[in-house]
């Protein structure tokens, strides 16, 4: 399977240039083709406001989307027009009870998706919206792009975090191209007994599997020496100077990752590196 056709969401004019920095030699070495929506959301709660206020609410907040809509596409295609790929802009309006399934809809046909994080002090609420109704309702794999580190298809070092799941297992599946082009893949195992592993070596079959499509594979057991299962990961991945992440999304319900944090959420704050995640 090879990524020809990208999608991404923008609901932020600052993620405008971040984003497709980071997507475009990626999609461009893939040779594949751009889609980008951009988001302008009408945060307007039908009923919230007191009756005299309601009308003249809704055309303010109305408007201020339309306008948010219009700057982020004139920004894409400032970039896009330089750029040498295929690509396409739409531009839309949206409730904010809307935006998953408008999301979920436009993903469900992309190869890969490419989001900016979705957690962190400058995200707004929508951010976690958008990855996942592109994860869950579109059944894409996403890939979540770091700050100040573009993606690549060719990565120097792959980190699978293996943990048996079927997440994990799906991740491995739509992250394949990239683990075969990887110089190095390291299948990375934290404290094993934990996943209820039968076999005496961990990681194995998933090793044999991935050997035979070609990729270059390691595997590496490590104890969960940090409270956090997600910072064990992150400091593997900067000690190994790794370039992509890999790994299933949400091992705990979505309402439960929503409360109280969890790995997934921690880990996609601070990653500094292209996280692709899968469900």
């Amino acid at each position: 399977m090879a990524y020809k056709s990208v999608f991404t969401a923008i609901t932020d004019l600052a993620d405008v240039g971040p984003v497709l920095e980071a997507a475009l030699p990626f999609v461009s070495a893939e040779g594949a083709h751009i889609d980008v929506l951009c988001l302008g959301i009408d945060r307007t709660q039908t009923g919230y406001y007191f009756a005299g206020a309601t009308a003249l609410m809704h055309e303010e907040t109305l408007m201020h989307a339309q306008n948010e809509a219009r700057a982020i596409e004139q920004a894409v295609r400032d970039i896009l027009g330089k750029s040498d790929v295929s690509w396409g802009v739409e531009a839309v309006v949206a409730q904010t009870a809307t935006v998953a399934g408008l999301v979920a809809k436009r993903s469900r046909f992309a190869d890969l998706v490419m989001l900016p994080k979705p957690y962190g002090e400058s995200r707004t609420m929508d951010a976690p919206v958008v990855v996942e109704a592109a994860m869950f309702q579109g059944q894409s794999p996403v890939m979540v792009l770091p700050d100040s580190k573009p993606a690549t298809s060719r990565p120097t070092r792959a980190v699978v975090a293996w943990n048996e799941s079927a997440e994990a297992m799906n991740a491995v599946r739509r992250a394949l191209p990239l683990l075969v082009a990887a110089d190095e893949v390291e299948i990375l195992i934290i404290d094993p007994q934990r996943h209820g592993n039968e076999t005496s070596d961990p990681g194995a079959e998933l090793s044999k599997m991935l050997t035979r499509h070609g990729a270059k594979v390691d595997v590496a057991i490590v104890p969960r020496t940090l409270p956090r299962v997600s910072d064990v990961i992150l400091r593997y991945v900067a000690d190994k100077d790794a370039d992509l992440l890999v790994m299933g999304a949400y091992g705990h319900s979505r309402f439960r990752e929503a409360i109280l944090g969890g790995a997934t959420r921690n880990l996609l704050e601070m990653a500094e590196v292209p996280v692709l995640m899968a469900h």
